[in-house]
């Protein structure tokens, strides 16, 4: 009894919502340096990458692509670096997280 219930906390605590784990991602790739959550800081925030690529079927792979390799020129000259650390899989989690962002206020 105590093994599966130390079984089902610790599958709790690992669990997590899948919006949860991109903003942890988020936040342990440095992703909340350069963009807001709403508004440009460095980069456009979120909310306005979702804007932009609303209702773009090809949007999600584009953008995980744009996450590993970079990219300059997409929205003026700033620069997006490329992001060699973060794994295929994450960077297809922070893009889908990314364009399913609510439209701006």
């Amino acid at each position: 009894m105590a093994a599966a219930l130390l079984l089902v906390c610790s599958l709790t605590a690992v669990a997590q919502p899948p919006s949860l784990q991109a903003q942890d991602l988020a936040r342990k790739n440095g992703c909340l340096s350069c963009h807001g959550m709403v508004r440009k800081q460095v980069g456009p925030g979120f909310a306005q990458i979702a804007a932009r690529y609303r209702g773009d079927p090809e949007a999600p792979l584009r953008l995980a692509g744009k996450i590993q390799a970079g990219s300059v020129g997409t929205w003026g000259r700033v620069i997006m670096p490329r992001q060699a650390l973060v794994t295929p899989a994450d960077a297809q989690v922070l893009a889908d997280w990314v364009l399913s962002q609510p439209p701006l206020p």
